[in-house]
C-alpha cells in the first residue's frame, strides 16, 4: 500500500507545497483510493495537484471524527470528485468545541458543510467493512492508563450546556497489510494504545504500523504537552509491548511528545509531513 500525506502542520522548505493545522492522507491499496480527512481548507486539494494525485478516482472518502481540521477541506473535495462517499461515524456531526484559548470556540464540522453537501456523508455505526482489507474500526473498550489527557474540548448539547468530549464520533481507518494491520487515526483522541488494543481485538491480527497525530500537544502548558512526561513514556512501551514495529506521527502530537517518543521508539518513529510518501507491504 501507498499512502500520501496531502497536507500536514509541517512541510518541507522549499518543497513547493502547503502545510497548515490539519491532516489528509491519500491512500492506494489493492486497487482502490482513498481519502483520509481532507485538512481544513482546500490546501490538500492544491498539494494533491501538485503531487499529480488525481482525487477524482477516489472511490470513497473517511473522516476520522467531528472536527473543522479534518473535515472543512472535503468542500474541496466534493468539487474534484462528484461521486465518492465519504463515510463517518455517527455523531460526528455534532457541535464540538474546544476551551484551549479561552472561551468556547466552534471546532466541529462547518454547519453549511453538513447541511449543503448532506447526501455525500455517510454514516455508520460499529465495525464496517468499506471494502477487501479496509475496515473502519469503532473505539472499544478504554483503558483509563491510555485514554486522552485532553481536558479543553467540549461536546455542545441542549440549551447551550457544554460536557466533556467523550470522542464517541472517532473511528480508525484500518488497513490489512502483509506484515499486519496498519491503523490510521488522525488524532487518536481516545488514546492510541486503546486504539490499537481494539484494532487488534476486534480483527484478531497483530499491527504493524501506527499513523496519525497523538493528540499530546499543548499550546498552554509551560511543557507544550497536555499530559507528562511518564505518560508519554507509557504510551511508547505499552506500543513496544503490542509489537507495533513503525510509528508516524505528527500533527496533535507537538515537537516535544515527538522528542520524548524517539527516545523510547528509537527507529520505529517518524514525522509526517506534507509530500511525504510512505510505502508499505
Amino acid at each position: 500500500m501507498k499512502l500520501t500525506v496531502l497536507i500536514e502542520n509541517t512541510a518541507p522548505e522549499g518543497c513547493g507545497l502547503c502545510a497548515e493545522h490539519g491532516l489528509s492522507l491519500h491512500i492506494e491499496y489493492r486497487g482502490k483510493n482513498i481519502l483520509l480527512d481532507a485538512g481544513s481548507s482546500g490546501s490538500a486539494i492544491d498539494n494533491a495537484k501538485a503531487l499529480g494525485i488525481d482525487l477524482s478516482t477516489v472511490q470513497f472518502g473517511v473522516l476520522s471524527h467531528g472536527h473543522y481540521d479534518h473535515a472543512d477541506g472535503f468542500r474541496r473535495f466534493f468539487q474534484e470528485n462528484t461521486t465518492a462517499k465519504v463515510y463517518l461515524k455517527q455523531g460526528a456531526e455534532c457541535a464540538y468545541f474546544s476551551v484551549s484559548t479561552g472561551d468556547p470556540r466552534f471546532v466541529g464540522i462547518h454547519r453549511e458543510l453538513w447541511q449543503q453537501e448532506r447526501e455525500r456523508f455517510e454514516q455508520v455505526t460499529g465495525k464496517y467493512q468499506l471494502s477487501d482489507g479496509v475496515w473502519l474500526i469503532p473505539q472499544g473498550h478504554i483503558d483509563p492508563q491510555f485514554a486522552s489527557r485532553e481536558t479543553a474540548l467540549l461536546e455542545k448539547m441542549a440549551q447551550d450546556t457544554f460536557i466533556p468530549d467523550t470522542f464517541h464520533h472517532e473511528h480508525s481507518l484500518v488497513l490489512e497489510g502483509e506484515r499486519g494491520l496498519v491503523v490510521c487515526n488522525s488524532c487518536s483522541h481516545n488514546g492510541i494504545v486503546n486504539i490499537v488494543r481494539t484494532a487488534k481485538e476486534q480483527l484478531q491480527k497483530p499491527i504493524y504500523a501506527v499513523i496519525g497525530g497523538l493528540h499530546l500537544f499543548s499550546r498552554t502548558s509551560e511543557s507544550g504537552m497536555n499530559c507528562s512526561e511518564e505518560y508519554v513514556k507509557t504510551i511508547a512501551d505499552a506500543l513496544i509491548q503490542e509489537g507495533v514495529e513503525q510509528v508516524y506521527t505528527g500533527h496533535c502530537t507537538g515537537d516535544q511528545a515527538f522528542a520524548l517518543l524517539k527516545t523510547c521508539l528509537g527507529e520505529r518513529l517518524h514525522p509526517l509531513f506534507s509530500g511525504q510518501v510512505i510505502s508499505i507491504p
